[in-house]
């Protein structure tokens, strides 16, 4: 097992992507700790987890508060006395042009995309430094290396995600702390399964490999950039998107 006796935080965990990671971490032998904005799904996953016999710590946590996120790493502290790995799955989409776009939409989706990550860093930061050891991976978008319209404020979120992670990577780079993004473009999730085959179709014709990538394939990259197979590896920006951003 790749993550033998590690302890990993996941934002965003109790669904889709997120719980993907968090099931494939414990597999792989870590002890894991999700938070989610729902509480209900998060207990869903909690048992689900605990089925595998790994210990783990949930929370009902707003990422956008640092408060809510300091208090839920001290919880994932006094549980497993350490945070190896940092996943800041956690994240929005408010869509619309930007003339139309409202000053609200545009404030929560940085909030909880880009400040959300940020107050996460930080509050393991510390710990991870004097660890000398820990494994960050945040959750970019191709959005925000190509652009889109309609998403401005997702753009600019995903693009200063990879910002901060170069920024990150470079600050802990003394301590042995490495910091990576991944930037997923289209993913069979419960929204595309929810768009018709011609709709479908048009979003594939941008896809050279053809075909929708999954949850797995981006939880299978987490698992490479947390392992000791990505050990000389920090700041990079790696897409999951078969191969349509080139």
């Amino acid at each position: 097992m790749k993550l033998k006796g590690r302890v990993a935080i996941i934002t965003g965990g109790a669904r889709g992507i997120g719980r993907e990671i968090a099931f494939l971490f414990a597999k792989e032998g870590a002890d894991i700790a999700i938070c989610d904005v729902n509480a209900e799904i998060l207990g869903n996953t909690q048992k689900e987890i605990e089925s595998l016999g790994r210990g783990i710590v949930t929370g009902a946590v707003d990422v956008t508060k640092s408060d809510q996120v300091e208090a839920f790493v001290q919880k994932t502290l006094d549980k497993f006395k350490k945070i190896d790995i940092l996943v800041n799955n956690a994240g929005i989409t408010r869509d619309g042009l930007l003339v139309r776009m409202s000053e609200t939409d545009w404030d929560l989706v940085l909030a909880v995309n880009l400040k959300g990550a940020f107050n996460c860093t930080k509050a393991v930061s510390k710990t991870m430094m004097k660890q000398r050891d820990g494994r960050i991976v945040n959750m970019a978008s191709i959005i925000g290396i190509m652009g889109n319209a309609g998403q401005a404020n997702y753009a600019a979120s995903k693009g200063g995600l990879i910002a901060l992670t170069k920024s990150v990577a470079k600050e802990l780079s003394s301590r042995n702390v490495r910091a990576n993004a991944i930037a997923p473009g289209f993913i069979e999730t419960d929204m595309t399964a929810k768009l018709s085959d011609e709709v479908k179709g048009e979003m594939l014709k941008y896809v050279p490999l053809g075909k929708f990538g999954t949850v797995a394939d981006v939880a299978n990259l987490a698992l490479f950039l947390v392992s000791d197979d990505s050990a000389y590896i920090t700041g990079q920006v790696i897409q999951v998107d078969g191969g349509m951003v080139m």
